[in-house]
């Protein structure tokens, strides 16, 4: 917007210098042109008279005349004799078979711009009749001028203007962008806030200044990010205040299951208290799930600095025993060692503690879960592959919905929140998560993270 703005702004200075400059600088050659013309003629009717007079001292002070124009001027004045002979004591001039002197000797004036044969050159020539008292052409004089010193001042005019006009170009340009930037600050406060909004920082609001256009939008999108940070406080803490209620009479529920199962001794009722504890062994960790992704949605941190390989070989310390009690392998692969994202604090270790959770679930003993790290353009890549028994393409869009649970993806006291979860921190941090059938069977997790700077 701001280039599209200067360059407009430009456009029109330069239409402006254009339609002012151009036609003055036309204005002022024809001016130089006609000036010169007016000269010439003025000289060639004043020689026109001294040739006419018959006397010997309007001969002398012709000679004298053309002299003095051939010094202190460029052109050249030349004489000839009704008969085609030098008026003497001016000598016969140059190119004496020229039309010029033809159209004067039969009584007309002759202005023409073009070649100058006295000359050798382009330039003016101007022939006039001499005529005598009686009206008879008795001869014709011919003044020659160049066109180069009008050719000189003409290049100074039109180079004197273009040097104007470039510099005004410039300076408008400057402007310009000052303008354009002073019109369009609203726009890029707006933005900002924008940005901030997709971050997830719902408290992120834009200065009401500027044009009233600007400043009624601004209020616009002040009240509507208001409007979904009340709603979508609402709505976490309703489902933190929900999942917080619950854990208290699914304990109680749990020790009394227990505390029945102590004083049962008939097999069939214990299978049924055990079944009874069992799901809400499974509600209760439903319930720390509701708890942990209501935390992730509310929690927005500050970015910071994070190394992936050292986060993935401190996450594997902490799975390892639990790897080795299934029988699977942990192992990590760094394209680029030293990778860092950008990322609020704790995020991606619970990303990785969700995903590797699922993926030990689901591998076979002797398995192996494999951590790959590398660049994917601006981004961090980060897949987590397992050896189980993957999930359907058709399933696999469906897998970070909320409570759905994929047959072979979770263990049977699943809740369906991981990837859940897990798509909510990464998109906290400005990041994306999908998932893709791993080259040696099973399913694979991609997260790209931005790449710190």
């Amino acid at each position: 917007m701001n280039r599209r703005l200067v360059v407009s702004y430009v456009v029109l200075v330069a239409i402006a210098i254009a339609a002012f400059t151009v036609p003055v600088a036309f204005i002022l050659t024809g001016q130089l042109r006609g000036d010169v013309e007016t000269s010439v003629r003025r000289e060639a009717a004043t020689a026109a008279l001294l040739l006419a007079a018959p006397d010997v001292p309007s001969r002398q002070a012709l000679a004298r005349l053309a002299a003095a124009y051939g010094q202190e001027t460029p052109g050249r004045l030349d004489v000839l004799l009704a008969d085609r002979t030098a008026a003497a004591p001016l000598p016969l001039p140059a190119a004496p078979d020229d039309p010029s002197f033809g159209a004067a000797l039969s009584g007309r004036e002759d202005t023409r711009w073009g070649d100058a044969p006295a000359l050798g050159t382009e330039g003016l020539v101007l022939a006039v009749p001499a005529r005598d008292a009686s009206g008879a052409v008795v001869g014709a004089v011919r003044v020659s001028y160049p066109s180069a010193p009008l050719n000189e001042r003409q290049v100074q005019i039109w180079g004197f203007r273009a040097v104007l006009a470039v510099a005004v170009l410039i300076i408008a340009a400057i402007l310009g962008v000052l303008l354009a930037r002073r019109l369009t600050r609203p726009f890029r406060e707006l933005n900002r806030m924008a940005r901030r909004l997709r971050d997830g920082d719902l408290g992120a609001r834009a200065p009401e200044y500027g044009p009233t256009e600007t400043r009624t939008l601004a209020r616009t999108l002040n009240n509507a990010a208001e409007t979904i940070d009340t709603l979508v406080r609402s709505q976490r803490a309703f489902i933190a205040d929900a999942s917080h209620q619950l854990r208290t009479p699914l304990t109680a529920l749990r020790l009394s299951l227990d505390n029945v199962a102590d004083g049962v001794s008939d097999p069939l009722v214990r299978e049924d208290i055990d079944l009874a504890t069992a799901e809400v062994v499974r509600m209760n960790r439903l319930v720390n799930g509701l708890l942990t992704l209501a935390r992730a949605e509310a929690a927005v941190g500050t970015p910071e600095l994070v190394r992936v390989a050292d986060v993935i070989d401190d996450r594997f310390e902490v799975w390892r025993a639990v790897a080795a009690e299934r029988g699977v392998l942990l192992r990590a692969e760094h394209a680029d060692g030293a990778q860092e994202v950008s990322s609020s604090p704790g995020n991606l270790e619970q990303v990785l503690d969700n995903v590797l959770s699922n993926a030990l679930e689901v591998s076979p003993p002797g398995g192996t879960v494999t951590v790959r790290t590398g660049r994917a353009g601006e981004d961090v890549l980060i897949e987590v592959s397992d050896e189980g028994p993957g999930l359907p393409a058709a399933d696999q869009h469906r897998a970070f919905d909320r409570f759905w649970r994929g047959t072979g993806t979770t263990g049977p006291s699943g809740s369906g929140l991981g990837l859940a979860i897990v798509k909510q921190l990464v998109t906290d941090d400005g990041g994306t998560v999908g998932l893709a059938d791993a080259d040696g069977g099973g399913l694979c997790v991609r997260i790209w993270l931005r790449a710190a700077a």
